[in-house]
């Protein structure tokens, strides 16, 4: 039997590190994803696998694709390395450095780390902004429905897709906003977190609202801020039992429906961004059966 990574549906770790690689030696995939196996337990490691690693396989994950493209005035998004993503969670910095070095030599044969982001816990679960994230997300049996692939899909059950995104914050364009403005542009008060009844239709809680959708779009969302010396932002993470429901909300966000832009674009760009697919564990290691491994 099958099951997911449970580190999908835990609370967000209070340290956290991300690590995407590209492909180097296709000839060495096999012996370096089965080392892979034996390291991700799937709770405080995690790991996912992009198409281009799929392809070189010769395999096919139904529903697995690259990051799209997105176009929106002023906004310039690269793909990420797509090949392989690793989460890393835990509540020691040191720990999680000597635990990302194994990896990163056992990977490297086949991979190529390209990538490397820390992030952490903000205070009670907070943007660098200051608001609440994920205050919408599902929990209990319709976390598990809308990030992990059920019985419908028995050669995927148990995996999930996740969309991954590293969003840069300018804070001193969001620090020059009045009070009532920053609240405006995220639909709720930062003091209370309560939603904003007369919010703007640019508001980010309107623009993304799960329900709203037809049909509703609901994401897992798992993201942790990043900083790196001054500069700060969101890791945005978001698991689903496809990429549909993260690609509706993205296209309202840049106004693809309405032409309507979220407010959120005032103040942070996402810089970069990648899909992946995530196997389910059989008997505690990674599933890569799918991958015809």
């Amino acid at each position: 039997m099958t099951t997911a990574q449970p580190g999908i549906l835990l609370p967000l770790p209070n340290l956290a590190r991300y690590l995407s690689f590209s492909l180097a030696d296709t000839s060495r995939l096999v012996e370096c994803l089965q080392a892979l196996r034996e390291l991700a337990d799937g709770e405080n490691t995690l790991a996912g696998f992009g198409k281009s690693l799929v392809s070189a396989l010769g395999a096919k994950i139904p529903g697995l694709k690259s990051f799209p493209p997105i176009s929106a005035p002023g906004l310039s998004i690269e793909n990420a390395p797509e090949a392989a993503w690793v989460w890393l969670r835990g509540a020691d910095r040191g720990e999680i450095l000597h635990r990302s070095r194994r990896i990163t030599r056992a990977m490297t044969p086949a991979f190529q780390l390209q990538e490397t982001w820390d992030a952490f816990k903000y205070g009670e679960g907070r943007d660098l902004s200051g608001y609440e994230d994920g205050t919408e997300n599902p929990t209990g049996d319709a976390a598990i429905s809308a990030a992990i692939v059920g019985a419908q899909q028995p050669a995927l059950a148990g995996s999930s897709f996740v969309a991954t995104q590293r969003w840069c914050h300018n804070f001193e364009r969001f620090e020059s906003m009045p009070e009532d403005a920053q609240d405006n542009a995220i639909g709720r008060r930062q003091s209370d977190n309560e939603e904003l009844e007369d919010a703007p239709e640019s508001a980010h809680v309107k623009r993304t609202a799960q329900e709203s959708f037809t049909p509703e779009a609901f994401v897992l969302r798992r993201s942790m801020p990043w900083a790196e010396g001054n500069a700060g932002g969101l890791m945005f993470v978001a698991f689903g039992a496809s990429f549909d429901a993260f690609e509706a909300q993205l296209k309202r966000m840049i106004g693809a429906e309405d032409g309507i832009v979220d407010a959120l674009f005032n103040f942070t760009r996402p810089v970069s961004g990648a899909y992946f697919w995530c196997p389910a564990l059989k008997d505690g290691q990674l599933d890569l059966s799918p991958l015809g491994l």
